[in-house]
């Protein structure tokens, strides 16, 4: 379960990385024919962004307690 857990983060967290530093979800919205929400792209990614970094630091916290145990 723990693996999952930074697993899940660490993925997130860099697919959030490149649609936010890229220009590669825009030019994918745009593709598909709905570039008027692109305008809201960073209202998403953003929190999306801190969120799989934030369960990506407390999977690696969590990791580091079961080591202490052990």
């Amino acid at each position: 379960m723990k693996d999952k857990l930074l697993t899940t983060g660490i993925v997130g967290t860099i697919i959030a990385v490149i649609c936010c530093f890229t220009p590669l979800l825009v030019w994918l919205v745009v593709a598909i024919g709905l570039s008027a929400i692109v305008v809201y792209l960073d209202a998403v990614l953003l929190p999306a962004l801190a969120i799989f970094i934030l369960i990506t630091g407390y999977a690696l916290w969590r990791r580091t307690q079961a080591r202490g145990r052990a």
